[in-house]
């Protein structure tokens, strides 16, 4: 598996959280565009274009519900342990930069979170459009397909 950032200096520890942190946006931007492309679909819209302000932010609010739907899932059955260690993640400038944070050490503590991972992407998915209650959040974090797509990161 090559590591695709590109200052190698890093130890190892530090490149396997970059390429963990790199999957996790990844996969988490597949979830929130299917997510917003569902929507759209459902109340007979276009498809999300890159260019739309209101596209943007609408797939930034899945972005945050889907985290905080991910992080209450898979924090609900750890021990004293693992939340202790996972208290030591570090936190970011944001909320959804903390949310990623802690999906990054949950990856990395928990030997099952990929399985976790599509059980919680196939309740998201598989609630309704309506239901699904966005938070309003400020941006994502990443170099995901859709800030790539936006010209982020």
């Amino acid at each position: 598996m090559p590591f695709r950032d590109p200052d190698r200096s890093h130890d190892l520890s530090t490149r396997i959280e970059l390429e963990v942190r790199e999957r996790l946006e990844e996969a988490v931007d597949y979830v929130c565009l299917e997510a917003l492309v569902q929507s759209r679909r459902t109340h007979g819209l276009p498809a999300p274009a890159a260019d739309n302000t209101a596209d943007r932010r609408e797939y930034t609010e899945h972005v945050r519900a889907f985290l905080v739907q991910l992080e209450r899932d898979l924090t609900a059955d750890l021990d004293a342990e693992q939340r202790r260690r996972l208290l030591t993640a570090p936190a970011g400038a944001d909320d959804e930069a903390r949310l990623m944070s802690v999906q990054v050490a949950l990856a990395r503590m928990l030997p099952d979170y990929w399985q976790r991972f599509d059980a919680a992407r196939a309740r998201y998915l598989a609630e309704p459009a309506d239901a699904r209650a966005p938070a309003d959040g400020s941006g994502s974090e990443g170099r995901g397909l859709l800030a790539r797509l936006f010209r982020r990161g």
